[in-house]
């Protein structure tokens, strides 16, 4: 990996930290940070890491000793350097972190969540049905986290992600699209990223078909990260 690349993985890696952390605090869960992880001793909300790494040379026993690691703690490995076998954890995926330059200017017509209803029709949205509570209404007091979302002509939520930002970058996490047409839905953040968060680099991380389309977006993979879990 050279040096742009190691910057914009290390600066994706933090974003995701951040965004990370700010769901659990909205949760009442208060994580630590130092240079090598952001690290939670209390379990994290569901589909969350534990852990999150944030330099290539954090060591195994740094990150599980200040973890719960009982059956169902995941890490978040940002660098995919890490060994997690001997401590009972399996690899759930890989991907791939993805870096594209600030959007222009563009006809995004999504809208940002502001209320507590809007913001439980957004996560209905986001998983189809299956989800509530997850994402707490304190998450809206902190302005450095957005939702966005698109409507339908009938004024239902059928598109969205979470916008987080940082020093020098903007993060884009959850996204969605309820009829599938992931390229619309990143065509549509895009450019309301352009309006909301303009002149800020775009990062986070995808795999497999959702990669793909982050690419088509002029997204660019710039480093792997693994995903372990303690069965």
């Amino acid at each position: 990996m050279d040096i742009e690349q190691d910057v914009r993985v290390r600066a994706a890696a933090r974003n995701n930290a951040d965004w990370c952390a700010a769901l659990c605090r909205a949760h009442g869960i208060t994580g630590a940070w130092d240079p090598r992880a952001w690290t939670s001793a209390q379990r994290t909300p569901p589909l969350y890491p534990d852990a999150v790494t944030l330099d290539p040379g954090a060591a195994p026993r740094e990150i599980v000793e200040r973890i719960d690691a009982s059956p169902g703690a995941s890490v978040k490995d940002s660098f995919a350097t890490l060994d997690l076998t001997a401590d009972g954890f399996e690899v759930l995926f890989d991907a791939r972190w993805i870096h594209r330059p600030a959007p222009e200017p563009g006809d995004g017509g999504w809208e940002l969540v502001r209320t507590e209803a809007e913001l439980g029709e957004w996560e209905q949205a986001w998983s189809d049905g299956d989800s509530a509570g997850l994402f707490a209404p304190a998450l809206l007091a902190d302005d450095t986290h957005a939702f966005l979302a698109a409507r339908d002509a009938a004024g239902r939520i059928v598109a969205g992600a979470v916008a987080s930002q940082s020093a020098a970058v903007v993060g884009v996490s959850n996204l969605f699209a309820a009829d599938g047409d992931l390229d619309a839905a990143w065509a549509g953040c895009l450019g309301t990223l352009a309006r909301h968060r303009p002149g800020l680099d775009v990062v986070g991380y995808e795999s497999g078909d959702d990669l793909a389309a982050a690419v088509r977006a002029g997204f660019t993979p710039v480093g792997e990260l693994r995903i372990w879990l303690r069965h």
